[in-house]
């Protein structure tokens, strides 16, 4: 990884995008501790390892602990994103029609997701701000009041779509997928703070003979981290590899061409959606705390949507699961992916092209899904399982969570860098050689 990073940065045009991702990321994490007008940001330093605010520090870089403009992150925007794509499902004609279009469907669909999304952040801003500001204990709006939470609403609103800008604007000018760097870019921000978290709660005030055991506990903990991210890399890298042959093709050439399909098709974007999704009610259910904090339906509805809970627990891994086998067919359309085939005059070894290779593939993506929703479950509830067993801080429960989007966007962005080398490369074959050179 770092040899081929420091071989991008020879190539002019690669370094251009390194470095206007690293210039955009830089900006965010400025943003990230500026803090809103009228709010006393010490005051969410008691709850900063709670369940919500963990999962929107995770989107926002610790931005909701500074309560900063970027507080909200693209957390909205992804929810936005979920609804749209699950809307396409049959369930709005005018949506299905849209994703039949191409790229003007796809406009008209991201404009459908901006709207959307800039309703959600304002609804999230301003229930998590009176919520927060419900708990006796905060006092987090200094001079609380309609006018105080719609301007703090549309100051949040507004630092979400610019987060979400700064997203588009890596994604077409930068390296890697924009919204996923943003997230990436906050969780590591986040490492040291954790360090300095384990450092106190194990090192500093222990005694002597409880020092042994607190440092034993780290470096076993550190070993496993790593066995951890070995294990997740080795995953993210798997794929199965289809044969493929041409009709077309001379006869006596090689025949070594293959469709690869990662064997966790879907990536990390079901982690990113299913931790987006439990954040929204929360959100929500924050509207409702200083007037029935003590009913039993909220009492019900909280433990639901929290993750440190065995309900909450539940309910997101079944959303991981969900969500794995849901994307896995976005990303790869078995019906396009067979078109595609009879079009470049191929098809797959001992498959009938057309309705047999769109059924083989659909069979297989629902296999490779079994495998790839088992895999994201499994690390995404170990830490939570962790935490309740051990006692653990809250914050280690999305620990999961935060190795498997490290480790998942380092990869992609890594092949992304990989990809544009290889076409620098076949670019300088194939150059026009200039006059004075021959």
């Amino acid at each position: 990884m770092l040899s081929t990073l420091k071989n991008a940065f020879k190539v002019k045009s690669i370094r251009n995008k390194v470095l206007f991702t690293l210039g955009v990321l830089i900006v965010f994490r400025l943003g990230a501790y500026i803090t809103v007008p009228g709010i006393n940001a010490k005051a969410l330093q008691s709850v900063a390892s709670s369940g919500l605010v963990s999962i929107l520090n995770t989107f926002s870089g610790g931005g909701l602990t500074n309560y900063s403009l970027f507080a909200m992150g693209v957390s909205p925007y992804i929810t936005a994103q979920i609804i749209v794509q699950l809307l396409q499902m049959d369930i709005v004609p005018r949506f299905v029609e849209w994703s039949k279009q191409g790229e003007v469907g796809r406009k008209k669909l991201n404009q459908v997701t901006r709207i959307l999304s800039v309703v959600l952040a304002f609804v999230q801003s301003i229930g998590i701000t009176a919520g927060f500001n419900t708990l006796s204990s905060l006092n987090l709006v200094q001079h609380p009041g309609p006018a105080t939470y719609l301007s703090i609403g549309l100051i949040l609103t507004g630092g979400s779509m610019l987060t979400t800008w700064m997203g588009d604007m890596i994604t077409d000018r930068g390296i890697g997928q924009g919204v996923s760097m943003i997230i990436f870019a906050g969780i590591i921000a986040r490492i040291p703070v954790g360090i300095q978290q384990l450092y106190k709660e194990y090192i500093v005030g222990d005694s002597s003979s409880e020092l042994w055991q607190s440092i034993i506990f780290i470096v076993v903990l550190f070993i496993i981290v790593l066995i951890i991210v070995t294990f997740v890399t080795w995953v993210q890298q798997a794929e199965r590899r289809i044969p493929i042959q041409y009709t077309r093709r001379e006869t006596g050439s090689s025949d070594n061409s293959y469709l690869p399909l990662k064997v966790n098709v879907a990536g990390v974007i079901p982690v990113i959606f299913a931790s987006s999704f439990i954040s929204t009610p929360q959100a929500i259910l924050m509207f409702f705390a200083s007037k029935h904090s003590g009913d039993g339906w909220y009492k019900i509805m909280s433990d639901i949507f929290n993750m440190q809970t065995i309900p909450g627990a539940t309910l997101y891994t079944f959303l991981i699961i969900v969500f794995t086998f849901f994307y896995a067919f976005v990303q790869v359309n078995p019906e396009k992916l067979s078109k595609n085939l009879q079009k470049q005059g191929s098809y797959i070894s001992g498959v009938w092209p057309g309705n047999g290779t769109q059924k083989y593939v659909s069979k297989l993506l629902m296999r490779l899904s079994v495998v790839g929703a088992l895999f994201l479950g499994i690390v995404a509830l170990i830490p939570l399982v962790a935490q309740n067993v051990w006692n653990l801080d809250e914050s280690i429960g999305l620990g999961g969570t935060s190795l498997l989007i490290v480790v998942g966007v380092a990869i992609q962005t890594i092949s992304q860098i990989r990809g544009l080398m290889m076409k620098q490369e076949y670019v300088g074959f194939i150059k026009e050689p200039r006059p004075e050179d021959l």
